[in-house]
């Protein structure tokens, strides 16, 4: 269960790490803060943390990658690296939502 706790933290470490380079203190206050709610032993909880991480693949990371690929297609830079790196992100992303499962299955018991 360790492992599940420390892969949500970070993706939302990294999310607060996100929002933090472009000024949005307030959010990454936020998505850092978040992963505090594990504490709170709630099935609500854990279906809460994992919508924000879905979400945010959606509307943070998909966003902002194709942002960075279209300005680093347009400088005429390559971008397949850039490419390959927030895939992962959206990937471990995803992993860290879905970790949030086996959390709701030990409450139960």
């Amino acid at each position: 269960m360790w492992w599940r706790v420390t892969i949500i933290s970070l993706a939302y470490l990294l999310l607060g790490a996100h929002f933090l380079r472009f000024d949005q203190h307030i959010l990454a206050i936020i998505a850092v803060s978040l992963p505090l709610l594990l504490l709170i032993r709630h099935a609500f909880i854990h279906t809460l943390l994992k919508l924000g991480l879905l979400i945010s693949v959606v509307f943070v990371w998909s966003v902002s990658t194709f942002n960075f690929i279209d300005m680093r297609m347009s400088l005429e830079q390559p971008w397949l690296r850039l490419a390959i790196i927030m895939i992962s992100v959206m990937a471990f992303t995803v992993f860290a939502a879905f970790s949030t499962n086996g959390l709701n299955h030990k409450l139960r018991r």
